[in-house]
């Protein structure tokens, strides 16, 4: 960096303060934290809970009151379980978040500050220094040899080089030198920010053990209709009692109504969840239980995703002829001799 530059002052205060009211914090952009009421309403639209609470009414109607109090119970625990166990998830992963918040060493009124990363604003003065996470997407206006590594963003493992002039992006590494960078983007206007809100759009769907679920308590509801007006109707005509016939069909139908679905599901999956958490692994929603539970197969892009993000080679199979003139080039030192058979050569660093 040069001596002789004139001294950077960056932003006011009273500015960085009014950027940061109109523009918004520089995070990323997340799910809204969903209320217990968001989260029970959610519950009861799915098809299994609408069928509980029927029965529940049927019951209640008929003037069964212990049924329909244990149906209705039934929905409290389910509900219970799923708002306690989505709360703690989202506590968890807030939690986290705030963890691995970046901090920003910025110019304000000519004085170094270090500062959260939320409150780092378009116009700020950053001073990035080795082992610094970049916490916006910036403009280098001062370099001396610097080095990121922007595997979170592009996935790629090898370290590359950044001079004045060119940009540095949020959520990047730095891994060598120091400079001097002029914020440009903050929060969702940021690249990394963008990749989040369109990931927030995604639709999720839902997953096989729902849907199946979903279309076998609409046949059971379906067939329980059927049958209901079917005995109801012949016991009428045949006994000509139409209170008797149509209390008989209900009565049949309800039999046949699933009502145990609901609640199995919900505490086995939430067993699961729990049950992952004892091994750090948390579930922002429980239906992804059974995914998990379902994958055979994990395919992972690029070195870094379960990697320590430094390549490696961790073995060599070739005839000896083969065998020999790689070793030669990569790993002479591990290169042993061994007839016509082919050979494993093993080494651990590249």
């Amino acid at each position: 960096m040069d001596p002789h530059a004139p001294a950077i002052t960056g932003l006011p205060g009273n500015e960085a303060r009014r950027r940061l009211a109109a523009e918004g914090p520089n995070q990323l952009p997340s799910d809204e934290r969903r209320g217990a009421l968001a989260l029970a309403a959610g519950v009861l639209r799915e098809p299994m809970f609408l069928l509980l609470l029927g029965a529940a009414a049927v019951y209640l109607v008929l003037g069964d009151l212990r049924e329909a109090l244990v149906l209705a119970a039934s929905v409290v625990v389910v509900l219970a379980i799923t708002i306690v166990q989505e709360r703690r998830t989202e506590d968890a992963l807030g939690k986290l978040r705030d963890l691995s918040s970046p901090r920003a060493l910025v110019v304000r009124d000519g004085i170094d500050v270090r500062i959260a990363g939320s409150e780092v604003v378009r116009g700020d003065v950053m001073r990035l220094r080795e082992g610094d996470r970049v916490a916006a997407d910036a403009l280098l206006l001062e370099s001396g040899g610097l080095l990121v590594d922007e595997s979170l963003l592009t996935g790629e493992s090898v370290p590359v080089a950044r001079a004045a002039g060119d940009r540095v992006f949020s959520g990047t590494l730095v891994v060598k030198a120091t400079a001097l960078a002029q914020v440009t983007a903050t929060g969702p206007r940021s690249e990394l920010g963008r990749i989040g809100t369109s990931l927030a759009g995604v639709d999720r769907g839902k997953t096989s053990l729902e849907t199946e679920t979903a279309r076998l308590v609409r046949l059971f509801a379906l067939g329980a209709l059927a049958i209901c007006v079917l005995v109801g109707a012949l016991y009428a005509t045949t006994r000509d009692d139409t209170l008797g016939g149509i209390l008989a069909g209900i009565t049949l139908a309800m039999a046949m109504l699933p009502e145990e679905f609901p609640v199995v599901l919900t505490v086995f999956l939430a067993l699961g969840a729990w049950r992952i958490s004892k091994h750090g692994v948390l579930t922002r929603r429980m239906s992804a239980i059974e995914m998990l539970g379902a994958a055979t197969v994990l395919c992972c892009d690029k070195t870094g995703t379960l990697t320590e993000n430094r390549m490696a080679v961790h073995g060599l199979e070739a005839t000896e002829k083969e065998a020999a003139l790689v070793a030669m080039v990569i790993a002479p030192s591990v290169y042993q001799p061994s007839g016509s058979r082919p050979l494993i050569a093993r080494r651990t660093t590249a």
